[in-house]
């Protein structure tokens, strides 16, 4: 059976059967009564039965009308609602965002922007869920979250990196180390150094591998490479001056190295991408459109760790001869 049906029907049926007259129906559809008669016809043509016996008096419901009217009622509330509900999402008068990120984004970028979006859309719920780059990618790609703040990790084709901040990468030293009397840092001055790693699936450690292949980080052949599985336990291991670690920036402001010193490496400097990270061709809701414009200006105001910059101001800065040495973070 072919029908041809509209919500219209529903709302003329229903107030018919309400008000059990045509014409005060009319009256509160804003309707003529020749209209709203021609709409009941089309219901009951459509379906195939009489749904209102007519008298002189009294429109009247059949049996089969009877039996219909509370699922009509039903199908209104519930499209009423849901209509309610998108309304009141393009509002931003509910709904939720996730957003997937480093911890070191989480814990000293995000706070500021999240309390900014909150004053303003205190009804919308927010998931911050820290990954590493390579996991923030992914969770982006099977639509987890809404969009994620990380490095260029793959340079997927199916994602938008929008870079906002640059990262200088530098060294984690306890603070009874000899590099501690030095404002900088050569790379060249690691090769001998007891270097402590976080783990191969993070983003900062493929960038390091990176540098390797480039022939700007080398490592003793006699070392073994003592790596860790989360920034904490490498803090613990610095502090323990069992060996140094190169970071960037971001990650070295965060609570865990606080006692423990950071030193810009250079010759050449070295820097990571932090970027806005959403999929092609997904529109964001627009509570997530609203947060990710926000976090974008913020990143661009907000008081800022030392040696990580907006993006427009300090790759340009960098010697140019190490400029196809800039790689991003994976």
């Amino acid at each position: 059976m072919n029908l041809n049906l509209s919500i219209r029907h529903l709302r003329a049926f229903t107030q018919v059967a309400t008000c059990g007259s045509f014409t005060q129906a009319a009256s509160r559809l804003h309707l003529t009564q020749s209209s709203l008669t021609a709409t009941i016809k089309q219901l009951e043509q459509s379906v195939g039965l009489t749904l209102f016996d007519r008298t002189t008096r009294r429109v009247l419901l059949t049996l089969q009308g009877e039996q219909f009217r509370p699922v009509a009622e039903k199908l209104i509330s519930d499209f009423d609602t849901a209509i309610g509900d998108l309304q009141a999402i393009a509002g931003q008068q509910q709904g939720q965002i996730a957003i997937a990120a480093s911890p070191s984004t989480i814990s000293r970028l995000l706070p500021s922007v999240i309390d900014a979006y909150r004053q303003q859309y205190p009804d919308i719920a927010i998931s911050l869920r820290d990954d590493s780059a390579g996991q923030i990618e992914q969770r982006v790609l099977d639509n987890d979250v809404d969009f994620g703040i990380g490095a260029n990790h793959s340079a997927h084709p199916e994602l938008n990196y929008q870079p906002v901040l640059c990262d200088r990468y530098g060294v984690i030293v306890p603070a009874q180390h000899p590099f501690t009397a030095q404002d900088s840092i050569q790379w060249q001055q690691l090769i001998k150094e007891e270097l402590l790693f976080l783990s191969a699936d993070t983003g900062i450690r493929s960038q390091l591998n990176q540098f390797r292949k480039a022939g700007q980080l080398q490592l003793s052949d006699q070392k073994a490479i003592l790596e860790v599985s989360n920034p904490a336990g490498l803090a613990a291991l610095i502090r323990q001056a069992i060996g140094i670690s190169v970071l960037p920036a971001l990650a070295a402001s965060t609570e865990s190295f606080k006692e423990l010193r950071f030193i810009p490496l250079t010759e050449p400097q070295m820097h990571r991408q932090i970027c806005l990270v959403s999929r092609k061709g997904r529109t964001l809701s627009p509570a997530a459109s609203t947060l990710l414009r926000l976090a974008r200006q913020h990143f661009v105001s907000m008081p800022l760790p030392p040696y990580l910059e907006n993006i427009d101001t300090t790759i340009e800065s960098a010697d140019e001869n190490n400029a196809a040495h800039h790689h991003n973070i994976a």
